[in-house]
Parts: C-alpha cells; sequence; structure tokens
C-alpha cells in the first residue's frame, strides 16, 4: 500500500471516527434557501479510466439539465462534481468531501467498481445514498451476506454479465475450450472472470489457460504466447479499454485470430483508436445497452445527447450516467424531500422503472434486474448481436 492510499485511509478513519458522522443528514442536501437539493458525483474525470468518468459526467449532466426544467416538487438538482483521478484513495477522499463541506444528500459514482468500493464505508457510515452507475462487483451493495443500505447501482452486476459472455461463448460460437486473462488488481475483471469461469465449465466447456496482467503494462507478447501454445478456441479478457486496446492489436500480430470476449469495461472510443479497427474484428463484449436499439426513449437520448455534445454518440456509460440521474430523481420526487434516509427508503422501493438502458426493478441487494446485449465490433463499429433477458 503506497503512502498516497494510506494517507487516503487516514483520512477517511479521521473523519468518519465523528467529524462527518451525521452532518449530512442534517441538511437534507439542501441549499441554504432550500430551493436545490445536492447532488454529489464522484467520478473518473482524469487518470487511467477517465473514459468512462468523463462519459458518465456527460450523461448524468445531460439529465441535471433536463429534471431541472420542469424541477422536483419545485426544486432543481444542483450536480458538484469532484475528480477521484481513477484513483481509490482519491475516491475515498472525493467521497468526504462531497458529504462534510458540500453536504450532499447524494453520491453518484463511481464508474469503476474499486473506485465505487473505496465510498462504501464512508457513505455508510455517513447515511448518505451512493448510487454507482457502472461499478459491476456484488460486493458494492452486498458485502459477505449483509446489504449495504445506503448503496445502490444503475448497472447489472458481473455474475450475470459473465454468464451471458460464458453461455454466448458455449452455445452462440460453440467453442468448447478457452483462456482467460485478467487484470490481477482489479475487482471487476477478476468478478468477471470467476462468474464467466463458472458457467463455462458447467456449460462443458474446458478453460485451457489462464494468465494475468498488471495495470499499466505496454508488452503483453509473453503472455500472448504462452496463451497462444494452449490453443484456445476463444478468450476472454474482462479488462479495461487501455490495456485491452493494446492485447487486441498484438495477440493478432501474434496470429491469435480467435474470437476474444470482454464486458462493459471495452466499451470506450479509445479502444478503436489504441486497439485498431482490423484487430478488433471478431471481438464482442457484453454491455447495458446499443445506440442503436430502435426503441424510442433510447433514440430520444442518443438524439438529445448528440445535441448537446456536438454530434458526440453515447456509449453505455453515458447512458448510465444519464439513467443515474433519472434513478435519484424518481427517488427523490416519491420521497417527497431531499433527505437521504428518506431517498433511500423510497431508492430501495423501485420497481418499473422506465430507463434507456431498460426497465429498473431491484432486488434485495439493491441490484437491477435488467437485460444485457452482446455487441460485435465490425471495422471499428460497435454492433447489434443479440439481447439476453435475466
Amino acid at each position: 500500500m503506497g503512502k498516497k492510499r494510506l494517507a487516503g485511509l487516514f483520512m477517511s478513519l479521521m473523519l468518519t471516527g465523528g467529524v462527518v458522522a451525521g452532518c449530512s443528514s442534517a441538511t437534507g442536501g439542501k441549499s441554504d434557501d432550500g430551493s436545490t437539493i445536492k447532488i454529489g458525483a464522484n467520478l473518473e474525470l482524469s487518470g487511467g479510466v477517465a473514459s468512462y468518468g468523463q462519459s458518465a459526467a456527460e450523461g448524468l449532466q445531460l439529465a441535471v439539465d433536463e429534471i431541472n426544467k420542469k424541477g422536483i416538487d419545485g426544486k432543481k438538482l444542483k450536480l458538484i462534481k469532484v475528480d477521484n483521478k481513477s484513483d481509490a484513495s482519491e475516491a475515498t477522499s472525493g467521497a468526504l468531501r462531497l458529504i462534510s463541506q458540500d453536504k450532499v444528500a447524494a453520491i453518484v459514482g463511481a464508474a469503476t467498481s474499486t473506485n465505487t468500493l473505496a465510498q462504501v464505508q464512508v457513505a455508510t457510515d455517513n447515511k448518505v445514498v451512493l448510487l454507482t452507475p457502472t461499478g459491476t462487483n456484488p460486493n458494492i451493495t452486498n458485502k459477505d451476506g449483509k446489504v449495504n443500505d445506503y448503496v445502490f447501482r444503475t448497472c447489472f452486476i458481473d455474475p450475470f454479465q459473465g454468464t451471458v459472455a460464458a453461455n454466448f461463448a458455449s452455445k452462440s460460437l460453440n467453442v468448447k475450450n478457452a483462456a482467460v486473462l485478467i487484470e490481477s488488481s482489479s475487482d471487476y475483471s477478476k468478478g468477471l472472470a470467476s462468474a464467466f469461469k463458472k458457467s463455462f465449465k458447467e456449460n462443458g466447456g474446458k478453460i485451457v489457460s489462464e494468465e494475468a496482467y498488471v495495470t499499466k503494462d505496454t508488452d503483453f507478447h509473453a503472455i500472448l504466447t504462452k496463451i497462444k501454445s494452449s490453443n484456445p478456441e476463444f478468450i476472454f479478457l474482462p479488462g479495461y479499454y487501455e490495456e485491452v486496446g493494446l492485447i487486441v492489436k498484438q495477440a493478432r500480430e501474434l496470429g491469435i485470430d480467435v474470437p476474444i470476449m470482454g464486458g462493459d469495461g471495452w466499451d470506450s472510443p479509445k479502444l478503436v483508436e489504441i486497439g485498431g479497427k482490423e484487430a478488433l474484428n471478431n471481438t464482442f463484449i457484453t454491455n447495458h445497452y446499443s445506440s442503436g436499439d430502435k426503441d424510442k426513449k433510447v433514440q430520444d437520448f442518443v438524439d438529445a445527447f448528440k445535441k448537446k455534445y456536438n454530434g458526440k454518440s453515447p456509449d453505455a456509460f453515458s447512458a448510465l450516467g444519464y439513467d443515474s440521474a433519472y434513478f435519484l430523481a424518481d427517488a427523490i420526487k416519491r420521497a417527497g424531500s431531499g433527505d437521504p434516509e428518506k431517498i433511500k427508503k423510497a431508492m430501495a422501493k423501485t420497481d418499473g422503472l422506465s430507463l434507456v438502458s431498460g426497465e429498473v426493478k431491484l432486488d434485495k441487494n439493491h441490484d437491477p434486474i435488467k437485460s444485457a446485449v452482446i455487441l460485435e465490433y465490425k471495422d471499428g463499429v460497435q454492433t447489434f448481436n443479440s439481447k439476453v433477458n435475466p
């Protein structure tokens, strides 16, 4: 554990020990004149996975702008953003700052599982709602069989995503063996890999190679050569776009032409820039929505996003950021208050809320029961392959 992480942990322990506790619920996230409800956004706006946080922030801002045109019972949302710099200790200190200084009623973020997990204890100790748009690790909402009462998510979880990938490999691509390549320190990557391996083996498949890499690695030739020697029919690569792009590119350079599949962590325009259009052919991802979906709600969102952001097409992180604002707004309206305790109770009862990424019905763990889509890269473009219901 580095000095930076120790400093963040020390700050967390000091503040959660009594300086912060209880202060947020006293203000209810309201402005001094009661006209606004403060919502924090603790996202990866810079650093290694900045593409995720920036996309989520854009979707979130678009939704807040729309919501504020009508208001919520005469009140408007005030969005306060902090940059966690793609770092867990920064995510912890960011949550503390939003609660103690800005006195928000709820926090949206982070985009990654690791940076969301870094905020869970802070949110719980201070009884402030934490809503991750895209953190898929199960431990975010339920740790060791105990539900984290103040923590929710807008996305589906890793076991579902990993199972969908395994079933697609087994049943749609008809592969009998697979290699798995994970990022060794990523909760997201390990969670998806675990679910994939379990389901793939249950389908009668065999894992012929398991390898790991480290964040910021750039040369994967040695690992990929080992994987190639095991003659896999398929490679499962649940990682983030910076490393994934290089891995796919180098795999193709080594003559590995089998299908490669990952999760929503691939979903960034930068993936194509890093990996190259041709290398990404015959690759697939599980994701939360497709901008090509003809559903009117989806297309209205795509049109509004493009209008606000100069023609830019929204990815899944944008859609889930957008949905998170509406998820919160719906709970605030039903709660009739900006009080975190009342918002928490209203969110837990969410059932049948129609959003861009699908209808939200929460299970007992505060996890949405939602569909997934499988997308295929064709000459650098995500194309819709299929939809999988829970």
